[in-house]
């Protein structure tokens, strides 16, 4: 019994030789290395590392480097204060001229104001230095009062005004404007009389006036001796040559 199981054993072991015999000898040689293949496309960015710590100062060595990328723009800073205002500029060239206008409606002459006066002198005082012309010829609107001698602007325009007065002295007239602001203009007029005789001093002028302003004859207290009676007759005047626009 014995036997047999020995034979088993040693076929085993004869047959596990031969097969080891039989590998060694059919193997081939390591082959050799492939060549290296296509670079692979580049991966994806990585993530940002940490700030490092702040490095030594460098020494300086007075060499300037370059300037630098512009960097982003600060907070708006606070307006400063208004300065003082420059010298004026020359001035421009000339605009276009505007659109015509729409024509207006026509006048009419008759719509519109004219003032006038004349009056002459007869039983008027003596007492004051304004000539006052009592008795009134013509006074259109009413301009002209006869109990102050004055003439009251109403229409803003250009007026003129004269006057004719008879004397046998010395004589000196003023034709005066007096504005509302109390402003007083004169223009003067004289005559000399040596021989007594019937003269007359005459004087006319053209006036811009505004509404308010007043127009009388003035006479000098020293040379205003002014004749009345029947023989001849003293007389002023005034009307409106245009009003103003």
């Amino acid at each position: 019994m014995e036997a047999p199981w020995g034979w088993l054993v040693i076929g085993v072991l004869a047959v596990s030789l031969a097969s080891s015999v039989t590998q060694d000898v059919c193997r081939a040689p390591d082959g050799r290395d492939g060549a290296a293949g296509k670079p692979g496309r580049p991966g994806r960015p990585g993530l940002k590392g940490e700030r490092g710590e702040q490095g030594a100062p460098a020494i300086q060595t007075g060499i300037r480097g370059l300037k630098g990328d512009q960097g982003e723009p600060g907070s708006p800073g606070k307006p400063g204060r208004m300065g003082y205002s420059g010298p004026s500029g020359p001035p421009g060239l000339p605009g276009l001229p505007g659109l015509k206008g729409i024509k207006g409606t026509p006048g009419n002459i008759k719509d519109q104001r004219r003032p006038a006066f004349s009056a002459v002198r007869r039983n008027a005082p003596t007492s004051s230095n304004v000539v006052i012309f009592d008795e009134v010829i013509t006074n259109q609107e009413g301009p002209y009062r006869s109990s102050s001698g004055q003439f009251i602007c109403d229409v803003p325009g250009y007026y003129y005004f004269t006057f004719q007065v008879v004397s046998k002295w010395d004589l000196c007239l003023s034709i005066v404007s007096s504005r509302r602001d109390q402003v007083q203009n004169s223009l003067g007029f004289c005559d000399f009389n040596s021989k007594g005789l019937f003269q007359v001093v005459s004087g006319g002028t053209v006036l811009q006036l505004q509404r308010g302003d007043q127009v009388w004859i003035q006479k000098d207290p020293s040379k205003g001796r002014i004749y009345q009676g029947s023989e001849a007759d003293s007389i002023f005047s005034g009307f409106l040559i245009f009003p103003s626009t």
